[in-house]
């Protein structure tokens, strides 16, 4: 593979794991729905600017939204607010960690509700390994409570179903980007009732400098701008590469963790990373064999 495109998976490793740094600052001054509402409308608006100046076009059809609405909630709404909530009482670092697990829960969705990816040996080796990876961590408490690492799993599993649900989207000639853009806005829409409800945004103080910058970092950043390099790369290198970026995730949240916020690393928690990565490859044997 080419430099280029090492360099745009290295970037786009940091822009995911960056996602876990940026919720952390965002807390500082925001609530839970203010930092996702503003997250997913933020990078509608840039993915909308973006497929204006391309040409790209926009979704169309009652059939086309039906199914987005259904992907914003699945791969959006639902993981973006639990992993928030988590973030409230475990680290950025052991967040993307279990964050980490979502092609487990996808291997189990598609086996479950598909005909064509069915359980094999090599994925259930895959799940046990990375079971147990979860195990290890949970089994210290995880220093912020059960709660919050069922709530990453949670997100988890939402991105696994996602995963499945986004598979009806080629036949309807979609572009990825109008995709990504459609789940973004309905997203947005939906949330925005329960934001104003619960978060009555008029009625908070004006948020801190880091906590703003973070956020539009979180949308900007870690929202559009990686989703128009994650489908770029996926058109130049191929899935079975771009998979590689699962592995440096992790990395990459946690690296920004310790040097900016100094949060702590357990040894369980690299563990079970370790675990959870080493199921990952024995489900994908292609990862195995590839050589770049």
């Amino acid at each position: 593979m080419s430099a280029t495109n090492w360099m745009t998976l290295t970037i786009l490793s940091i822009l995911w794991g960056g996602s876990f740094l940026f919720v952390e600052l965002a807390l500082e001054g925001l609530a839970v729905l203010s930092i996702v509402w503003l997250r997913v409308a933020g990078a509608a608006g840039l993915l909308a600017l973006w497929l204006a100046v391309s040409g790209g076009g926009l979704p169309k059809g009652r059939r086309v939204w039906a199914a987005l609405v259904v992907m914003g909630a699945l791969n959006n709404v639902v993981p973006f607010t639990l992993l928030v909530l988590a973030q409230g009482e475990i680290t950025g670092g052991l967040a993307s960690i279990l964050n980490a697990t979502t092609p487990l829960w996808t291997v189990i969705v598609a086996h479950v509700f598909t005909t064509d990816e069915r359980l094999t040996k090599a994925k259930a080796l895959g799940l046990a390994l990375g079971f147990a990876g979860v195990l290890v961590i949970a089994g210290g408490g995880a220093g912020g409570g059960l709660w919050a690492i069922a709530a990453c799993l949670g997100a988890a599993l939402s991105y696994g179903f996602a995963g499945v649900w986004g598979r009806r989207f080629k036949p309807m000639g979609l572009a990825p980007l109008q995709v990504a853009f459609g789940m973004l806005v309905s997203a947005a829409l939906m949330l925005l009732p329960v934001w104003l409800a619960v978060d009555r945004p008029w009625s908070l103080p004006v948020p801190p400098t880091r906590p703003l910058l973070a956020v539009a970092g979180l949308a900007l950043m870690s929202t559009a701008l990686a989703y128009i390099l994650y489908f770029r790369l996926l058109a130049r290198a191929g899935a079975v590469m771009l998979s590689l970026v699962t592995f440096l995730i992790p990395a990459s949240a946690i690296g920004l963790g310790v040097l900016v916020l100094g949060e702590p690393v357990l040894p369980r928690h690299l563990a079970g990373l370790g675990l959870i990565l080493a199921g990952l490859v024995a489900m994908d044997g292609r990862l195995a064999k590839w050589r770049g």
